[in-house]
């Protein structure tokens, strides 16, 4: 007798065979190869090809996730569940991967070696005044947050446009914060490669420059999304996991400024 495997009675998702593991994968493994390749010969044809595999990726994924939850009813309330805790055991992992790097910075800090000086910031390295670029990209940062919060209550609240207006306002305010950070690095005196300071300066504004972006292109899923009428005042939660996802990224920028550009240049 056969039996249709499509049907279950229980409230679990059970993913369907998907090829966008493998193609992710795959894309990130060129993309690596392609940057060591970028790094020693300066040659950029693989590392566009695997940026371009991991975005279709990244699409196609999502695409799928997307039918899942809203056309096929997959996401319920037990998988709702499920999918708020990953959320939040990913945002702590992602609280461990930063702590990592302030304590690589007051280790060096605190008890600075002779061979930098003994003194912090080392001598020869001129940093960057708290009070220009960085104090505008706080602001800027602490206003998207506002405007994320406000686009997340008008959800809830059923009013649509404000929620457009919400995610389109800290959209922007996430790329400007991208521009300024990348205007700041072509401005600035020392590089990766000068003693402890230049190394941990740039990991750690670096990956959350880079974690912005990856934020910045999140939300704008969601202003899509929003747009073609995914999400209503009770069923949002991919946009739920973009806002809290942004202020991660808000707070870990204020601890960034608190410590390496205001207190570390001190």
């Amino acid at each position: 007798m056969m039996t249709n495997t499509k049907t279950h009675n229980h409230p679990y998702h059970l993913v369907d065979y998907s090829p966008w593991p493998l193609t992710g994968a795959l894309g990130v493994l060129i993309l690596m190869t392609g940057m060591i390749k970028w790094f020693h010969n300066f040659n950029y044809n693989l590392i566009l090809i695997g940026y371009l595999i991991v975005i279709l990726t990244m699409y196609q994924w999502w695409r799928d996730i997307s039918r899942e939850g809203m056309m096929q009813g997959k996401h319920t309330i037990l998988v709702h569940k499920g999918l708020r805790w990953g959320m939040i055991l990913f945002i702590v992992s992602e609280i461990f991967f930063f702590l990592s790097f302030f304590w690589a910075f007051f280790h060096s800090s605190l008890s600075p070696n002779i061979e930098i000086g003994a003194s912090w910031p080392p001598m020869s390295i001129m940093p960057f005044n708290p009070f220009q670029i960085p104090l505008l990209n706080t602001i800027i940062l602490i206003t998207s947050g506002v405007s994320v919060t406000w686009a997340h209550h008008s959800l809830m609240e059923s009013n649509f446009s404000q929620t457009t207006q919400g995610l389109m306002i800290t959209i922007m305010l996430g790329i400007y914060f991208t521009f300024l950070q990348g205007l700041e690095y072509l401005e600035a005196s020392f590089t990766i490669a000068d003693s402890i300071y230049g190394s941990t300066f740039f990991m750690a504004t670096g990956f959350h420059g880079l974690h912005v972006i990856i934020g910045t292109i999140f939300l704008t899923v969601c202003l899509i999304r929003h747009l073609n009428n995914h999400f209503s005042m009770n069923h949002h939660f991919g946009f739920e996991a973009a806002a809290w996802y942004w202020h991660f990224v808000d707070v870990v920028w204020l601890f960034l400024y608190i410590t390496i550009y205001w207190w570390g240049t001190n």
